[in-house]
C-alpha cells in the first residue's frame, strides 16, 4: 500500500524542501500521466514526485539534464510552503527570463487524489496537469485553478492555548466517538496519529498527556524525523508517536528514499527519471525482438526436407516420358518402384519442374544454414533489452545509455502523395492546444473554411502575405494568453515580417472570417479583429513543432 499524507506530515516535508530549494533554479518539468510521475529539474537536484495511488513518495536526486519531453520552465524558487492544515505543497516561482508570469507548482496530496499541476498569473490558470479531473473541482488545462476549500478545523489558524480546552473538547464526546471527533474537528490530527492524542481513561483530565503531544504537533517543536513501523506498512513521520515501533532517520525525505528502495512494487525514484519515450522505445525493441524470434522460428519449423525435394527433381528428369503435359500432378514410380505423388506446373514442361525442385532445395539449404543464427541473434537482442529494462527500472541505467544501445530510429516514409495531403502543419501550444498553420497560400483556404470549427481562434500577420493560423479552441471565453500568444507568434514566423523586430497579429473568431466572391486564393475578410504585438522567435516554432 502506498504512504498516507495527514497535514503534519505535508506541512514538515514542505519544510524540508524549502530549506533545501529556496531560491533554487528550476529549469524544466516532466509530467507522466501514465505512471503519474512528476519530475523537477533543478539545477542544484532533481525532485521526483510519484503519485499513483500506491506509491505517494518525493525523492530528491543529483540533479539531471532534462530530456527533450521535458517543459521548459525557466523560473526561480521564491518558497516551498503547506498552507496550514491543508494537504498541499506549493512551489511559488518566480521567471527568470521572458514575458511569463509568476506561477505556482501545485502538490496536490489530497485523499488518493494526488496530482501535481501548475497553475499561471493572478488568475491562477491552469497551464499543466498530471492528471485531469472533471467533476465538482475542474482540474485541467486552460481553466482556472480550484483549490480545494480551506481548512476549517480547530486550531489551523491559532493554537489551543489552554489543556482546560483540550479536555472539554474531548470530554464532550463519547469515547466511541472521540477518535473521529478529533481528526474532523481539530487541526493537525488524523488517522496517523489519533491514537496517541486520545485521554488513556474514559474520563478525561488536564493532566492527559494527549494535549502535549498536539501543542508539540501544532507548533512543530522538538519533532523527530522517523520511519513508523505500522502494521500495512512502513510510514515516514515527522515525529515518533507513544506505542508504536520506529527508526530513527536523519530527515523525512531520507525517510522516503529509504521507502522507496525498499518497495519492490513501485521500483526504484531513479527510474522515473529516464525519457519515458526512450523508455518506450525500448520496450517496442523488446516485443519487435521477441516478434522476430518467434516468425524465424516458425520460418525454421516449416523448412521441407532439401534431400527430399531433390529426389523429386531427379525423378522428374528419369520419368520425363512418363510424365503427362499440362497437368498439375501426376504419380510416377520411385527408383524402388514405389507410387509417388509430384506436384507439378501445368505451363512447364518436365525439366523445368524439376529445376524449380532443385531450387527449392538450394534455397531451403540456406536457410538452414541462415535461420539458426538469426533466431539466436534475436534472441539475444530481446535478452539484452531485456536486462537494459530491467537496469533503468532499478535506476541503474539513464536515457543517454539506452538511447546509445538502441538500433538506430526507422523512419517510415509516408507513401508519395500523402506525406502533404493536409494544407497545415501541426503544433501544440504550451497549454497542450492544437495550432494549425497553412501551408502556403494555396492552402490557406482550405485550412481557414475546412479545417477550422467556428469558434477556434484564426490569426493572421497584419498587412502582409503570411500564412493562416488556427488555435483549436471549444471552452468557454477566451484561449490562455500564454497559448494565444504562441499561436500569434507562430502567425508571425510564417509571414514575411518575420524578420522584424515587432509583429502585429490580427485574430479573431474563424466564424467571423469570410471569403469574398472572385478573392484570390488566400485573401479573406476578417470581422470584429484584435490585435497582438509579438516578436516571432524561431525557437518558439521547434519548441512547438509536433515531433
Amino acid at each position: 500500500m502506498g504512504i498516507r499524507w495527514d497535514a503534519l506530515l505535508v506541512r514538515e516535508v514542505a519544510r524540508e524542501l524549502n530549506n533545501k530549494l529556496a531560491r533554487a533554479r528550476l529549469r524544466a518539468v516532466r509530467f507522466d500521466g501514465n505512471s503519474r510521475d512528476a519530475i523537477l529539474f533543478f539545477r542544484e537536484a532533481t525532485v521526483v514526485w510519484r503519485l499513483h495511488p500506491d506509491r505517494g513518495t518525493v525523492s530528491v536526486h543529483e540533479p539531471r539534464d532534462p530530456g527533450a519531453d521535458a517543459l521548459p520552465l525557466a523560473s526561480r524558487v521564491r518558497r516551498i510552503h503547506a498552507p496550514a492544515d491543508e494537504r498541499l505543497i506549493v512551489f511559488e516561482l518566480i521567471p527568470v527570463r521572458g514575458r511569463r508570469q509568476a506561477s505556482d507548482l501545485v502538490v496536490e496530496l489530497l485523499g488518493n487524489q494526488w496530482n501535481c499541476l501548475i497553475a499561471e498569473g493572478e488568475a491562477g490558470i491552469l497551464r499543466h496537469v498530471l492528471h485531469t479531473r472533471t467533476g465538482k473541482r475542474l482540474l485541467r488545462v486552460g481553466q482556472p485553478y480550484q483549490r480545494p476549500a480551506a481548512s476549517a478545523r480547530l486550531g489551523a489558524d491559532s493554537i489551543i492555548v489552554t489543556r482546560t480546552e483540550w479536555a472539554a473538547w474531548v470530554g464532550n464526546v463519547p469515547p466511541e466517538e472521540r477518535a473521529k471527533s478529533l481528526v474532523s474537528g481539530v487541526a493537525w490530527t488524523s488517522p496517523l496519529n489519533v491514537k496517541a492524542l486520545l485521554p488513556p481513561s474514559e474520563s478525561p483530565s488536564e493532566t492527559d498527556p494527549g494535549f502535549a503531544l498536539w501543542r508539540q504537533l501544532a507548533e512543530g517543536s522538538a519533532l523527530t524525523p522517523c520511519l513508523l513501523r505500522l502494521e500495512r506498512g512502513d510510514q515516514p513521520y515527522p515525529v515518533a508517536l507513544p506505542g508504536v515501533q520506529y527508526d530513527p532517520v536523519e530527515s523525512l525525505l531520507a525517510a522516503f528514499t529509504h521507502f522507496s528502495e525498499g518497495d519492490e512494487g513501485i521500483g526504484s525514484p531513479e527510474s522515473t527519471l529516464v525519457d519515458p519515450h526512450v523508455l518506450r522505445r525500448l520496450e517496442k525493441e523488446i516485443e519487435s525482438a521477441e516478434r522476430r524470434g518467434t516468425s524465424l522460428v516458425a520460418e525454421l519449423d516449416s523448412l521441407e526436407d532439401p534431400e527430399k525435394l531433390r529426389a523429386v527433381g531427379d525423378l522428374l528428369l528419369a520419368r520425363y516420358h512418363d510424365i503427362p503435359t499440362g497437368v498439375e500432378s501426376a504419380t510416377i514410380e520411385d527408383f524402388e518402384g514405389n507410387p509417388v505423388v509430384v506436384q507439378l506446373d501445368p505451363g512447364a514442361p518436365a525439366h523445368k519442374n524439376a529445376a524449380a525442385y532443385y531450387d527449392r532445395a538450394a534455397k531451403t539449404d540456406r536457410a538452414l544454414k541462415r535461420l539458426p543464427a538469426m533466431i539466436e541473434a534475436a534472441k539475444s537482442d530481446a535478452s539484452d533489452f531485456r536486462d537494459l529494462l530491467l537496469k533503468a527500472s532499478a535506476g541503474l541505467a539513464m536515457s543517454e545509455e539506452i538511447e546509445a544501445r538502441l538500433p538506430a530510429a526507422r523512419v517510415v516514409r509516408a507513401p508519395k502523395g500523402e506525406e502533404e495531403s493536409l494544407p497545415y502543419r501541426r503544433y501544440t501550444s504550451s497549454g497542450g492546444i492544437e495550432i494549425r498553420v497553412g501551408r502556403g497560400a494555396k492552402h490557406n483556404d482550405a485550412l481557414t473554411f475546412h479545417h477550422a470549427a467556428p469558434n477556434d481562434v484564426w490569426l493572421h500577420a497584419r498587412h502582409t502575405a503570411g500564412a493562416h493560423v488556427v488555435l483549436r479552441w471549444s471552452g468557454p471565453g477566451n484561449p490562455p494568453g500564454r497559448d494565444l500568444e504562441e499561436a500569434a507568434i507562430l502567425a508571425a514566423l510564417h509571414s514575411k515580417a518575420r524578420t522584424s523586430g515587432s509583429v502585429p497579429v490580427d485574430y479573431t473568431l474563424r466564424k467571423y472570417v469570410r471569403k469574398p466572391r472572385g478573392a484570390a486564393s488566400g485573401a479573406v475578410l476578417p470581422d470584429r479583429v484584435k490585435t497582438l504585438f509579438v516578436r516571432p522567435d524561431p525557437e518558439v516554432a521547434e519548441r512547438l513543432a509536433d515531433a
